[in-house]
C-alpha cells in the first residue's frame, strides 16, 4: 500500500485491549466497517478471554465498539465473498474459531459486560448476547438480517431466537428485521437498558465496582417493546413448521394486524427460500439442543450453504454489486423440498465441530 492515509489506517489494529482498575476492556476497533469482525479478531479476543478468566487481577470484562456507528454490524462480509470465489477454507477456518468464542462467551466464569449501542447484527450479536450483562441503548439496532444474504442466523442465534417468547424469535429469524433495544430484552437478546450518555458512566464504574452494583445503578425502564404488541399474530401465524403455510396465514390476516402481518409476507418471499426453509427447520431443531449443540448445527448448516448458490448471490446483490436484486436458486419456497433441506443438517464426518470443555469452568 502506497505511503499516506490509507497506510496509517492498515496500521491502527482491529482490536485493543486494556485493563483499567479491575476492568478488562475490549475495544472492537473498525469504526468504518461497524467494528466487523475478523479472523484476526475473533482469535484474539478469544485468546484474551482465555486469558483473563485466570487472571486474578480481572474481575470483569466489558466489550465495546469504536466510533459512535454500533458495536458490530457482524462478520467481514467481504471476506467471505472473496474466500467463497476462490473457494478457500478460510470462511470455515473463522467459523470455528468465532462459535468457539460464542461458546466461552456463554460460559465465562466472570462477569461478561457487553454495550450493545448502534447496530449489533449477526456476529456482532454472538459476541455480546450470549454474555451475563448484556446492555441496549436507544440507539440500539439488532438482529439476524442473514436470511437477506441467502443465509442463516448463526453465531448461536438459533439457540437464543427458539427461546425468545412464542414465535417472536422466528419472526425475527425469518424476516431478518432490525430491531429496536426494547424489542431485544423482550426477545432475550439483552438484560438492560441503559441510555447511551449513561455508558461511559457506567464503563468508569465497572472499574471499581461489581457489575451486577454498576449495571443495576445506572440501568432505567425500558420503552414498550414493539414485537410484544404484537404477539397475537405473530403466535398465530408463525406456529407452522412450514414457511410456506406461514406466508399463507400472514397474506390471511385482516383487521388491525393485516398491514403488519402482509409486510411480514412480502419481506419473507423477498429472502433465499432455500434460507427461509432452513431457517425454519434450524430454530425447531434448536429448541431442544444446547447452546454448544446448537453451534455444532450452525456449523454443519453454514459449511452447506458455502457449498449452495444462495449465499454467494446474496452477498453479491446486497453488498458487493448492490444491485438489491439476487437471482436465488430455487426461486420460490415450494421450490425448496423437504429433502433439500434436510441435507444442510447432515453431519459433517471429521469436519464435525467439536467444543471442548472450557479450562475456565472450574473457576
Amino acid at each position: 500500500m502506497p505511503e499516506g492515509k490509507g497506510a496509517t489506517e492498515a496500521l491502527e489494529p482491529e482490536i485493543l485491549f486494556a485493563r483499567r482498575g479491575h476492568l478488562g476492556i475490549i475495544t472492537l476497533n473498525r469504526p468504518k466497517a461497524v467494528n466487523a469482525l475478523t479472523a484476526g479478531m475473533v482469535t484474539a479476543m478469544l485468546e484474551q478471554l482465555t486469558a483473563w478468566a485466570d487472571d486474578d487481577g480481572v474481575a470483569t470484562v466489558l466489550v465495546h465498539g469504536a466510533g459512535e456507528r454500533g458495536l458490530c454490524a457482524g462478520g467481514d462480509i467481504v471476506a467471505i465473498y472473496r474466500d467463497l470465489l476462490t473457494g478457500g477454507t478460510q470462511t470455515a477456518d473463522f467459523w470455528a474459531t468465532e462459535y468457539h468464542l460464542n461458546s466461552l462467551i456463554a460460559s465465562y466464569p466472570k462477569p461478561y459486560v457487553a454495550l450493545m449501542d448502534g447496530l449489533v447484527l449477526g456476529g456482532g450479536v454472538g459476541i455480546s448476547a450470549h454474555g451475563s450483562y448484556r446492555v441496549v441503548t436507544e440507539r440500539t439496532r439488532t438482529g439476524m438480517p442473514e436470511t437477506t444474504i441467502g443465509f442463516v442466523p448463526d453465531v448461536g442465534g438459533t439457540f437464543l431466537l427458539a427461546r425468545s417468547p412464542g414465535e417472536s424469535g422466528t419472526h425475527a429469524a425469518l424476516t431478518g428485521a432490525h430491531l429496536t433495544g426494547a424489542d431485544a430484552l423482550f426477545l432475550g437478546l439483552a438484560d438492560h437498558y441503559v441510555p447511551a450518555d449513561s455508558l461511559a458512566e457506567l464503563a468508569a464504574a465497572l472499574e471499581n465496582e461489581s457489575a451486577e452494583a454498576a449495571v443495576v445503578r445506572v440501568a432505567r425502564a425500558a420503552p414498550p417493546a414493539s414485537l410484544a404488541g404484537q404477539r397475537g399474530w405473530i403466535d398465530e401465524a408463525y406456529a407452522s413448521d412450514d414457511a410456506e403455510d406461514i406466508v399463507s396465514r400472514l397474506r390471511a390476516f385482516d383487521g388491525p394486524a393485516a398491514e403488519a402481518a402482509h409486510e411480514a409476507a412480502d419481506t419473507i418471499e423477498a429472502k433465499s427460500p432455500t434460507a427461509v426453509k432452513v431457517a425454519l427447520e434450524s430454530l425447531r431443531r434448536a429448541r431442544s439442543l444446547t447452546l454448544d449443540e446448537a453451534l455444532a448445527q450452525e456449523y454443519r448448516v453454514g459449511l452447506r450453504f458455502l457449498a449452495a448458490p444462495d449465499f454467494r448471490e446474496g452477498i453479491r446483490a446486497q453488498v458487493v454489486d448492490k444491485d438489491r436484486t439476487p437471482l436465488w436458486k430455487p426461486a420460490t419456497l415450494h421450490e425448496v423440498r423437504p429433502a433439500d433441506v434436510d441435507r444442510f443438517f447432515e453431519r459433517l464426518g471429521d469436519r464435525e465441530l467439536t467444543l471442548q470443555p472450557k479450562e475456565t469452568d472450574h473457576v
